[in-house]
């Protein structure tokens, strides 16, 4: 798992108990994957699709930082398909975890369009793959 993107968590970024509150926490995960999409496809005409169960593991506090992993797992006719992990940077304690999150490629009326990626050419790296 290749961990693309850190967050420092600030007092904004809290819920009522004083940790990190899940809705910031997947805002971050979802638009890190839809970079990562899109530059996997090669376009920015990408939505998401399908989030699978998530794993709250842990929380973070304020002051942590916290960093975002995605991890390549397939490839469809308009979907790319990866996991996510989130860690503490320091501690490396898993906050979250997602096994899949699926993107899909689409075209100016929304409407799914084939991408026409294969795993081969992806320009996936070892830590991508």
């Amino acid at each position: 798992m290749k961990f693309y993107s850190r967050k420092l968590i600030k007092p904004g970024d809290l819920n009522a108990n004083n940790t990190l509150f899940g809705g910031s926490l997947l805002k971050w995960i979802d638009e890190e994957a839809g970079i990562y999409a899109m530059t996997k496809l090669d376009t920015k005409k990408v939505v998401t699709k399908f989030i699978s169960e998530i794993n709250f593991v842990s929380s973070a506090k304020q002051g942590d930082v916290i960093e975002i992993g995605l991890e390549f797992q397939s490839i469809g006719r308009t979907s790319i398909t990866f996991s996510c992990m989130v860690r503490n940077t320091f501690t490396k304690k898993v906050i979250i975890s997602i096994d899949t999150i699926v993107f899909v490629r689409i075209d100016d009326n929304e409407k799914p369009l084939p991408h026409g990626k294969t795993k081969e050419n992806l320009n996936l790296t070892k830590q991508d793959s």
